[in-house]
């Protein structure tokens, strides 16, 4: 997820017009920079999109961990031919293969 250069304030915009800026969090779900001195200090987000993002993560994560797990069992020699695994499985659900 990336930030939009539209969606960069200062902390004290933040501070004066709170609602507002809570109210386009929660409607984009999208985060926002917030600055302090013209530098970015801190990222705010509405929950439902940290949720959001967090739930992403965690389905990327086992994605990759399932893809090593099938990388490592290849390596010992475990598991079968791509065109076994799919003759067997065209047989059970009586599924014609070209």
């Amino acid at each position: 997820m990336s930030v939009e250069l539209s969606n960069i304030h200062s902390l004290s915009d933040f501070q004066r017009n709170t609602r507002d800026h809570i109210r386009k969090l929660k409607a984009t779900g999208k985060p926002a920079v917030l600055t302090v001195n013209g530098q970015a200090e801190v990222v705010v987000q509405s929950a439902k999109g940290y949720q959001k993002l967090l739930d992403e993560q965690r389905e990327l994560l086992e994605a990759v961990q399932s893809i090593s797990r099938g990388l490592e069992q290849a390596k010992r020699g475990e598991g079968r031919p791509i065109r076994e695994f799919l003759e067997a499985f065209a047989n059970e659900n009586r599924i014609a293969l070209k």
